[in-house]
């Protein structure tokens, strides 16, 4: 997308209909003419920890646009396993498979760390897509990085040891909620990871040992960044190229 076709705009300097400040970078990304076509209808919620914004085959009734926080697209088998497949952050958008035609998706996605943001009728979003061209592009762009990250994460799962997906999660993390604390305990990343809890912590201790991540209870301390990337697989500088490249950074 050529971005010299429109303003750029900073966060909090669009509002919804209320006053809210918009941070979403997709909201932000999209051109004035489109984004009030779709300022009516953006409504501000909390996003606690823990809320399904959406469960798998359902319809999507809502998409919704963080402003922070993180949330997570789970897998869920039929015996109650989980894996995340990917995250969504302040950088997109809850609710993709809307931009590609689809009206459900096989994933679970909920709120892992608080935040905040906007939720729409999905209705509403495709009756403004009709008119919104460079929004389209913007949201089909989203989507295909969400695609990516899927393909991606299966593979870092089946062929890289868990203390590099453990560093390439960790930066995911960061990236999107940025906090130099991240608010996660050891259960709940081997849920996220697919795997045990301590397998998880042996390779938090390694992390820990090198002065790469502090753990404290209930969360994680990231005191060296560049440490943390060289102990990730490349699958972290992969996704971070395919989001710089769609502009989606």
């Amino acid at each position: 997308m050529n971005r010299r076709t429109f303003r750029v705009v900073r966060a909090g300097e669009r509002t919804n209909i209320d006053g809210k400040p918009v941070s979403n970078k997709v909201l932000l990304a999209t051109p004035d003419n489109e984004y009030l076509l779709m300022r009516s209808d953006l409504r501000y919620v909390d996003l606690p920890d823990h809320l399904s914004l959406h469960e798998p085959t359902q319809n999507i009734e809502f998409v919704y646009f963080p402003n922070q926080g993180m949330v997570s697209q789970v897998v869920v088998t039929k015996d109650g396993r989980t894996v995340e497949v990917g995250v969504v952050g302040s950088e997109g958008y809850v609710g993709a498979g809307l931009a590609v035609g689809l009206s459900r998706s096989s994933v679970r996605e909920v709120v892992q760390i608080a935040g905040d943001g906007f939720r729409m009728l999905g209705n509403a979003l495709e009756r403004i897509l009709r008119s919104a061209p460079q929004l389209q592009m913007i949201l089909s762009r989203h989507a295909g990085l969400q695609a990516m990250q899927v393909a991606q994460t299966a593979a870092c799962n089946r062929l890289h040891d868990i203390q590099q997906r453990l560093a390439r999660w960790l930066l995911m993390t960061q990236d999107r909620v940025k906090l130099g604390v991240l608010p996660i305990t050891h259960d709940f990343v081997a849920t996220m990871m697919g795997t045990d809890r301590s397998t998880v912590s042996l390779a938090a201790s390694v992390l820990q040992k090198k002065g790469i991540i502090e753990y404290v209870r209930g969360a994680v301390k990231v005191v060296n960044r560049r440490k943390l990337r060289n102990s990730a697989c490349e699958c972290y500088d992969v996704i971070q190229q395919f989001e710089d490249d769609l502009g989606l950074r």
